[in-house]
Formats: C-alpha cells, sequence, structure tokens
C-alpha cells in the first residue's frame, strides 16, 4: 500500500500521519488549500484547490500512490467561488447535483471519482488502532437510568435527522430535544446549547442531559466519521451536559485516554453503546 491523506483540519490527520512515519510508511499529503497546517511541512506534501481534481489525481498518481483516506475536518465550500481545473470542471456539475441532496451524497460521489480512477479509499479508523471503541462505559463516571432514557432518544433522534441527511448528532435532556446538530458542526451546537435557560439544561454543578453522535443510517464510514476529540468533552462541560455517546467501532475518539481524563475530571460519562444502539 502506498498511502497518501487528503487532509483537512484537526488532529486526526497529523496523528494518523506520524504513526505511519514513525513505522517507516510516511504517507504522502494532499493538503487542501484553505485547510493548511502547519505538522504537514515534515511530510511530502501537495497543496491543491478544493476543486483542483485534476491536479489532485496526477500528483497522486506522479507520487505513485494506490490508496486515499479523506481525513479530517472541511467546511463545505462556496461551490460559486471554486476555482476547477479541467477535470474539476468537467467534475463540478455531478459534484454538486450530489451536495444539493446533503453532505452524505456529496462525500459518497468524491469517494466514487476516486475510485472510478482506480484509487482505493479507506477510512481512519483502519489506519489507526484505539480511534474507535467497542461498546462500554468507557470512564469511571456512573450512568443513571435516567440518562440511559436520554440516550436512547437521542440515539432515535440523531437517526431521523440522518436519513435525511441532515447530521450526526442530537441532544437530549429530561426526554426534552435540545438541539440537533446541522451544517455548524458539533461545537457550534454545543455553544447553543449553553446558551439555552438552566431550566431545561444542566449545570456544571448539576450536570444533565446528552450528547449523541452516530453514523447516518445509510452513511459510508470510511468517510465523515462521527468524531469525538477534546474540545467536544471541554464544551459538552462548559453546556452542562451528563453523557457523551456513540456507537461502537462507528466513532472517531481522538486522544481517548486524554478523553477519559477530562471526563472524569468534569464529571462526564463516555459511553460507546453497542451497533443496535442497545445499552452496552
Amino acid at each position: 500500500m502506498s498511502l497518501a491523506l487528503i487532509a483537512g483540519q484537526g488532529d486526526v490527520p497529523r496523528m494518523i500521519a506520524e504513526h505511519h512515519k514513525d513505522a517507516g510508511n510516511a504517507p504522502f499529503i494532499i493538503v487542501l488549500k484553505g485547510f493548511e497546517s502547519d505538522w504537514v511541512r515534515g511530510f511530502d506534501h501537495e497543496v491543491c484547490g478544493i476543486a483542483e481534481i485534476g491536479k489532485v489525481l496526477s500528483t497522486l498518481r506522479a507520487k505513485g500512490c494506490d490508496t486515499v483516506s479523506f481525513i479530517g475536518n472541511v467546511k463545505r465550500p462556496d461551490f460559486s467561488s471554486l476555482k476547477p481545473d479541467l477535470k474539476g470542471v468537467s467534475l463540478l456539475p455531478k459534484i454538486i447535483s450530489a451536495a444539493r441532496r446533503g453532505d452524505d451524497a456529496l462525500l459518497n460521489s468524491i469517494v466514487a471519482i476516486f475510485e472510478s480512477e482506480g484509487f482505493k479509499v479507506i477510512g481512519a479508523h483502519e489506519l489507526l488502532d484505539g480511534l474507535t471503541q467497542p461498546a462500554g462505559v468507557l470512564n469511571s463516571v456512573a450512568v443513571s437510568d435516567s440518562e440511559k432514557a436520554d440516550i436512547q432518544e437521542a440515539y432515535r433522534i440523531a437517526g431521523a435527522i440522518g436519513e435525511l441527511d441532515i447530521g450526526q448528532g442530537a441532544v437530549v435532556c429530561g426526554g426534552l430535544v435540545l438541539a440537533v446538530e446541522a451544517q455548524e458542526g458539533t461545537d457550534e451546537m454545543l455553544r447553543r446549547i449553553a446558551r439555552l435557560p438552566v431550566e431545561i439544561r444542566g449545570t456544571e454543578d448539576e450536570r444533565k442531559g446528552v450528547l449523541l453522535k452516530r453514523p447516518k443510517p445509510m452513511q459510508d464510514k470510511r468517510v465523515d466519521m462521527p468524531t469525538i476529540g477534546p474540545s467536544t468533552v471541554l464544551k459538552a462541560a462548559e453546556a452542562g451536559l451528563k453523557v457523551i455517546a456513540a456507537v461502537e467501532h462507528a466513532a472517531l475518539w481522538v486522544e481517548v485516554e486524554k478523553l477519559k481524563s477530562l471526563a472524569d475530571a468534569d464529571g462526564l460519562s463516555l459511553v460507546s453503546l453497542r451497533g443496535n444502539g442497545d445499552w452496552p
């Protein structure tokens, strides 16, 4: 396998790149213009515009890459402002059409382009052990029966918005849906929760409520897997939540030992549900 990472922002691209470099198999990095990070300077890389598809493909072939992984956060672009190359011009109408149906359709169309060009596409979780977690309570903070009920309701709601290709996360407190995730992302959703009246949410002194993230029901798990990182725990704590939950081997728990330490310190439970949403 000759690996290339098509990298957005966040810690996961760096972690995977450094892991493979330490193992003697440093990946080539395609850095998307506008999403550059300092760590890529230590790797062979090329900066490409998000619509420079021809440049990306030709560069990957020139570097001998046969496997690619799309990793990191990339905000949905303003398609009218993109500057495609010739290959991008031919493919952009198809991509824009898919984007109108939602993020899942957009990502699937991009994966299909690379597969049709002969590249194998793999997920971040296949490149670094420990990014996903088995079913269980991951840290030392216990979960009450009422919180388990909120988890199940949040699982149902997140599945419903996923069916509509809206988002991957939901927040439920005392049976009340406080928020669902859309284009703003998890961190902004949690900031909204922190601004809600304390009568309907938890506080840092009396934690209540659940954040649950799960893949969309028809999602290709090789791209855009739900991610829970240190900022998720910190913002959930600021919002007064008690539980952060995901599904076994269907979420990226970034720096999981750090997550456990942060959650224990703030009194949050970290839970990985069974694949069908059942309590572990």
